[in-house]
Parts: structure tokens; C-alpha cells; sequence
């Protein structure tokens, strides 16, 4: 079965920061997420490269294997981030996340990079379908954090891998999907303040895409909001 993406989207720049180094973009079958690294140079320059190289996705068909062409997409972006960090020194290790979807019929084909995230609510459950590329992640790993305690550990926004013109692995994994499930793509500036309870909570309450990534947010300023908030909420429908 084709199915279609109904979307809303609500970027924020939090209650601390003063400007929104995120970038995204919610179409007809293409979600991304870009977080431009915190405490790096021109952070928002290195989402905005990304999303204009994975935009032609969502405008063109596919020929061929929809994760190759996430990551030619990528590949892409990442040699002109190396770019802009070579002519520009003031720019040096400019880097951003990545969190994207592409919805080809029905199979959302997944790629990631970072701490943004994609969930996936299916009524009753609702997952995570990325594995964040995060210190405190590592820990939970092997072990040594349970994930509660990863939530609130002080170093939780240290990355571990990030689009910033080095050699890049991203994860990609292709997922059935129906219709009626939905998605949820955020930065870090929503699930590093608010629990994922909190996150299931909000999907399952509101029907509406628009007032439940409105109310992501507001659970996000709740919490302090010391980063910038970026919310993607996408219901499948049949086409």
C-alpha cells in the first residue's frame, strides 16, 4: 500500500540560547531533522548544507535503493561542510546531527547521525528507531547506566559522531510502516528535557500533528528549555 506523510513542524530556539542553529523539513515523503553542534562554529551553516542536499529527495522519484540515496545525499553535504571548514577559518568544525526519513511506499527507509531522534508510535507502543551516537549511550551500552540515569547524566550531550566533513558511518535501517502509525523527529533540545513517558504521553493525547508538536515544545520549556527545540510530527494515511 502507498501511503502519505500529514505533517507539522515547530522549530524553537529554547529559553536560553539566542539564536536556532536547527534546520529542518517536513514534506511529502521526507523528514529531516539538523542539529547544528552546540558550542561548535556556524553550527546552523552545517544543517542548512544538509537539508538543501537531502531536499531533492522529497521533489524527484527515487531510482533505485532509497537508503543509497540518503547517504549519496549525505556524503554529499558532509564534503561541502569539509569544504566550508577549509576555506573558511572561522568556520573550522562547523558540524551538525542528522535525523532523516524517506517514505517510499510503505517502508520509511531511516538515516542517522547524532542525538536527534526518530520514534515511532504505533497504538498501543511507540519506539525509538535511532540509537543516539552519544557518550552516556555508550554506557547504557555496556552496562554501566540504566537508561533513566542516562537521561539525567550531565555529560548526555557529548556525541560521539557528527556530520562535520570527517569519515562518517551513519546507521540506516528500513522499517514497515502502516497507516495510523505516527512519527516523531526531534533534537536533542526536547529529549534531553523531557522523558520519553512524557514524549508517549503527548503522542498518544493529541491527534492533531500541529498542537502535538506544539505541545512538545511546551513540554520542552517546561523543563528549561536550555537548548533549541525542534519537533517533527508525521501521521501516516493511506495515499
Amino acid at each position: 500500500m502507498n501511503l502519505r506523510l500529514r505533517t507539522a513542524i515547530v522549530s524553537d530556539p529554547g529559553l536560553v540560547r539566542t539564536n536556532n542553529e536547527d534546520a529542518a523539513h517536513a514534506g511529502e515523503r521526507l523528514l529531516v531533522v539538523a542539529d547544528g553542534v552546540g558550542g561548535q562554529p556556524a553550527g546552523e551553516v552545517a544543517s542548512e548544507i544538509v537539508i538543501r542536499n537531502l531536499l531533492p529527495l522529497d521533489r524527484t522519484p527515487i531510482d533505485g535503493d532509497p537508503t543509497t540515496a540518503l547517504t549519496d545525499a549525505l556524503a554529499a553535504a558532509n564534503r561541502q561542510i569539509a569544504e566550508v571548514g577549509r576555506t573558511d577559518p572561522s568556520r573550522t568544525g562547523l558540524g551538525t546531527t542528522v535525523t532523516a526519513v524517506l517514505l517510499t511506499g510503505d517502508r520509511l527507509s531511516v538515516l542517522h547521525v547524532g542525538d536527534s531522534r526518530c520514534y515511532l508510535a504505533r497504538d498501543p507502543n511507540f519506539y525509538q528507531l535511532t540509537r543516539d551516537d552519544t557518550f552516556v549511550q555508550e554506557l547504557v551500552d555496556r552496562g554501566a547506566l540504566t537508561p533513566e540515569e542516562a537521561h539525567r547524566h550531565p555529560q548526555r550531550s557529548i556525541i560521539t559522531q557528527a556530520v562535520q566533513g570527517s569519515e562518517l558511518v551513519p546507521a540506516t535501517v528500513v522499517v514497515p510502516v502502516v497507516a495510523g502509525d505516527r512519527l516523531l523527529l526531534c533534537s536533542d533540545g526536547l529529549s534531553d528535557v523531557v522523558d520519553d513517558d512524557a514524549i508517549g504521553e503527548a503522542l498518544a493525547q493529541h491527534t492533531e500533528p500541529q498542537q502535538c508538536a506544539e505541545q512538545m515544545v511546551k513540554l520542552a520549556h517546561q523543563g528549561g528549555a536550555p537548548d533549541n527545540v525542534t519537533v517533527i510530527i508525521a501521521d501516516l494515511h493511506p495515499a
